[in-house]
């Protein structure tokens, strides 16, 4: 049995995420040896603490991914698209959080709680992580469909800035500060526009004003009026949860919120259920944490939340008029649980089948 740990390339180490990925990795159990951080020439240089080591940021080549095990990724579409098969070229698995390869038969869609076992089932030796919002629902949706059988979704998602990268959070820092101070803001229609735009200039990640505003849009425009985010909720969802004909309409917000999205779920199961049914799933349930007392005043919200690991949810109840059908709100920090940390779980699966393989298997 090998004893050797295995060696771990951060691609994308300086971003919103790969900062993130850092804080986590030197939070977990430490499972590996080196660990390399790669980013793009610019960023070549720098100097990042990764468990408590200072680490000097290597340049994206071919070059640095010999040697490595096992590479997570956190950089736009193109570059994973073209860079992760050079990874596996060298003999690593790579572990992507990018959309370029979530939707390849060949490459496995992976939530550590839900479809563990596919990890090993990565023909292309890519492997991806879900889009964040997918991911805020899914450890609780996994074990209500493990229970009942999920047959309907219906959502709306309340998704934060972070969403949109580093730009997005201080286009929205600096928004709520141009309109810091004027009370009479957003009383008027078009007020909040005028006066961010006429500050800030209309050169903004979001279509609309965020601050004192929701905007009903994320992600890019598709057929039929969708979002690439909405279809992204219905793609991803039947394949993680391996429910190819499920029945999915989502509908995506942006809202004033720095970090962790939020979403409104109606689930349709094919066994009836309670909501006591469900809550006591949800409580035992894996990285799930439920706050639900109305009563009192308890239930998730992204303030409270924000930088904790697990899945968040509340306002439990069986629909009135629909039968078999839970309601509940759910949150979780989109840039742990929604991106690095189900990366770094991910990563943490195949590093121990890495290190319990025996030396005569390749």
């Amino acid at each position: 049995m090998s004893t050797r740990k295995p060696t771990l390339a951060v691609v994308g180490a300086t971003g919103a995420v790969g900062t993130v990925m850092l804080s986590i990795l030197s939070q977990r159990e430490d499972v590996w040896g080196e660990i390399r951080l790669v980013a793009s020439e610019r960023s070549a240089g720098r100097v990042l603490s990764v468990r408590g080591e200072d680490v000097v940021v290597q340049a994206l080549t071919p070059e640095v991914f010999d040697g490595v095990d096992v590479a997570m990724f956190d950089v736009p579409d193109e570059v994973s698209a073209t860079w992760a098969p050079i990874a596996v070229s060298r003999g690593v698995v790579v572990v992507d959080n990018s959309g370029a390869f979530r939707m390849d038969p060949d490459v496995p869609l992976v939530v550590p709680e839900v479809n563990p076992a596919q990890v090993r089932n990565r023909p292309k030796g890519i492997i991806s992580n879900p889009n964040c919002t997918t991911l805020t629902m899914m450890d609780a949706l996994g074990a209500l469909h493990a229970g009942w059988g999920l047959k309907e979704l219906v959502v709306a998602s309340y998704q934060a800035a972070s969403g949109a990268g580093q730009v997005g959070i201080e286009r929205l820092y600096d928004e709520i500060a141009v309109l810091s101070g004027k009370r009479e803001a957003g009383q008027h229609a078009g007020d909040v526009r005028a006066t961010v735009n006429e500050k800030l200039g209309e050169d903004s990640p979001f279509p609309a004003p965020l601050a004192l505003n929701v905007v009903p849009w994320a992600g890019s425009l598709k057929d039929g009026g969708w979002s690439s985010e909405e279809l992204k909720v219905r793609n991803e969802s039947r394949k993680i949860l391996a429910i190819p004909d499920l029945k999915v309409s989502a509908t995506c917000v942006r809202v004033p919120v720095v970090t962790t999205h939020s979403l409104a779920v109606h689930a349709v199961f094919e066994k009836p259920l309670t909501a006591d049914d469900a809550r006591q799933a949800l409580v035992e349930a894996r990285s799930v944490v439920v706050l639900d007392d109305p009563a009192a005043g308890e239930w998730p919200t992204p303030a409270d939340v924000v930088g904790s690991d697990p899945t968040f949810v509340g306002r439990i109840r069986q629909a009135l008029d629909f039968p078999n059908t839970i309601e509940l709100f759910v949150c979780g920090d989109n840039l742990r649980k929604g991106a690095a940390l189900n990366t770094a779980q991910i990563a943490e699966l195949l590093a121990k089948e890495l290190t319990t393989k025996s030396p005569d298997q390749d």
